[in-house]
């Protein structure tokens, strides 16, 4: 079995991308969405980045057992076996899960596997998740809840 999962370019802890939760966050190559005004265009080369291992993931999951509470895929739709992969690892650690996408819609397959589910492209003149006139939305699935007031 490849033990490559796939790519991101970035990797950090973060705490306001989820509410409520301490986030690993990947932000993941080979975006195919490409909004006008993305502050990860670095995020948009296919094959660019670094490859994402079963054994770094595992070995992350492990390094921050305690302190996070969600792993948070920016994108990686574009590669379902791999990201469903990825939220099992996370889920089976008894992690949250949760998926930003540009997409205004994703798969079942994927969906069930998260517990937060970030969708819409990113349009400047509407804001992002903090504005009142954004088109993007941010769901609890595990309580099929709106979040977006969240995080105005």
């Amino acid at each position: 079995m490849n033990d490559a999962l796939f790519r991101y370019c970035s990797e950090d802890v973060v705490f306001q991308e989820v509410p409520g939760e301490v986030s690993l966050a990947y932000t993941m190559t080979g975006c195919p969405v490409g909004c006008k005004g993305c502050h990860s265009v670095d995020s948009w080369p296919v094959g660019s980045g670094i490859v994402l291992t079963r054994e770094h993931l595992t070995g992350q999951l492990n390094r921050y057992q305690g302190l996070v509470t969600c792993v948070l895929f920016m994108g990686g739709e574009w590669r379902p076996e791999a990201l469903i992969k990825s939220l099992q690892m996370a889920r089976e650690l008894g992690l949250k899960t949760c998926l930003y996408t540009g997409r205004e819609s994703i798969s079942l397959a994927i969906r069930k596997h998260l517990s937060y589910l970030k969708t819409g492209p990113w349009v400047a003149e509407q804001g992002g998740l903090d504005s009142p006139e954004t088109n993007q939305r941010f769901y609890d699935l595990t309580q099929e809840k709106l979040l977006n007031i969240e995080f105005q």
